[in-house]
């Protein structure tokens, strides 16, 4: 800031401040509360130009003064909590991805390794898939250009670009060792919030994880705009199937949107409260559920754990609280507040602020305050007798047969016989639970 400049702050602030006027003796009288605050707030203000003018000033090397005014707006919301932040220009629209879970690209995972760049799966129905990329290729050239050595960064920033623009891609199939290249064109991609057990043969999900006693699995694994029509679409083709038991997998679920956590609970209760919420600039709000569009019928088993938080717990804490499923597995994270989008310099930046706590429909809390003790509200424990650990063992085994399951790869020409299925102890408990309590609905001759 120019001295000139710093002035015209300061005598803005002497102008915002309680005016003085000169007279013989005024009477002394008692500032008020609000002439009391004004003063604070000009000193504070003053306190802050003054830091501004002598770091612009005496600083060893220049500085830029938008830099200067992020770094002081991220410190500010530093003393607040760990949920409210700065969302600078240029993490802007990687931020708003993923809140709508899509971009701009080809639809494909990458990875790096031992300087290769491979290609761990498409995602179904995108530019990728339909060019016969799959799990497994290796990407040898981008435009032309080896991509030897490439890092992540690098790769994703080659291969995203402008909607309708191409890339040229080189591809190396392990499969069956052939090399061509293909020309895909960018569009825009929605990633999958809402994942099924297994893939069919025709690489969409199947959402039965047993199908003689039709028990469905719904995997979720955000809650951005469109999960509660993935969502939707999902109980539909289960109703289809004739589903009669149902296991909803909120584990490793961050959270996302407050909307989607209540859109997908009205799915599953036809009446009484979802959640409510409240602030201290914020009326106290409820949601209600409606019977129209309500999935009924069958027992629901939610299972979380210690990473499920925020929507997550919305959603297993109100079907726990209407009785209409049991919550299996480790108590979650304990994220209760609800965090309000606020865009800056015209929408060239943001910041996230956390405005509001919510409680669950019983009235108990889910918010863990810093401190919180193990014996304290909070988070959304298990049910009485369904709480279940996994080893660190169990959990690389989980993601590993998960990953089997996720990618779209090369299929064999003779698939050999399918192996027996292992469930991880969390999902096995649910359908046991599910098992039991189908076996209670039986006719007695069938049992």
């Amino acid at each position: 800031m120019k001295r000139s400049s710093f002035w015209c702050l300061t005598a803005l602030l002497l102008m915002a401040s309680p005016l003085v006027t000169l007279a013989d003796d005024p009477p002394k009288l008692a500032k008020t509360p609000d002439q009391l605050k004004a003063d604070k707030d000009y000193e504070l203000l003053k306190l802050f130009a003054d830091a501004l003018d002598q770091v612009e000033r005496n600083y060893v090397k220049e500085v830029d003064r938008k830099e200067l005014m992020e770094g002081a707006i991220k410190g500010m919301l530093s003393k607040l909590d760990p949920h409210s932040n700065y969302i600078a220009p240029s993490d802007l629209e990687k931020f708003k991805s993923s809140v709508e879970n899509e971009f701009g690209g080809i639809g494909i995972s990458v990875s790096v390794e031992t300087g290769e760049l491979v290609v761990t799966t498409p995602l179904y129905g995108t530019p990728a898939y339909r060019a016969g990329i799959r799990g497994g290729d290796r990407i040898t050239e981008i435009d032309g250009q080896p991509t030897k050595g490439i890092t992540m960064d690098e790769a994703i920033k080659r291969i995203k670009g402008k909607l309708g623009t191409s890339v040229k891609l080189n591809i190396l199939h392990l499969a069956d060792g052939s090399t061509d290249l293909r020309e895909v064109t960018r569009e825009l991609v929605r990633v999958d919030s809402v994942i099924g057990d297994h893939r069919k043969s025709d690489d969409t999900w199947s959402f039965l994880i047993d199908e003689p006693k039709k028990i469905g699995y719904i995997r979720i694994t955000t809650f951005s705009r469109h999960t509660s029509d993935e969502i939707r679409s999902a109980l539909q083709q289960l109703s289809v199937s004739g589903v009669k038991g149902l296991i909803l997998d909120l584990r490793w679920n961050p959270g996302g949107l407050l909307t989607s956590a209540i859109e997908i609970s009205d799915f599953f209760v036809a009446d009484g409260r979802i959640v409510s919420t409240a602030g201290r600039n914020a009326p106290e709000r409820t949601w209600e559920a409606k019977k129209e569009g309500t999935f009924e019928g069958f027992p629901i088993a939610v299972l979380v754990n210690h990473s499920s938080a925020s929507a997550s717990e919305i959603l297993s804490a109100c079907l726990q609280d209407h009785k209409k499923a049991v919550v299996i597995g480790e108590r979650t994270w304990g994220k209760g507040s609800v965090q309000n989008i606020i865009e800056l310099d015209d929408g060239k930046s943001a910041m996230k602020l956390t405005t509001a706590g919510y409680k669950r429909p019983s009235g108990q809390n889910i918010h863990r305050e810093e401190g919180a003790k193990e014996t304290d509200e909070w988070g959304v424990k298990p049910n009485d007798g369904f709480e279940v650990k996994l080893t660190d063992a169990e959990v690389e085994e989980y993601f590993a047969d998960r990953k089997a399951r996720d990618v779209i790869a090369a299929k064999p020409k003779e698939p050999g016989p399918e192996a027996a299925r292992k469930f991880d102890k969390q999902v096995q408990k649910a359908l046991d639970y599910l098992g039991t309590e189908l076996a209670k609905n039986e006719p007695e001759d069938a049992k």
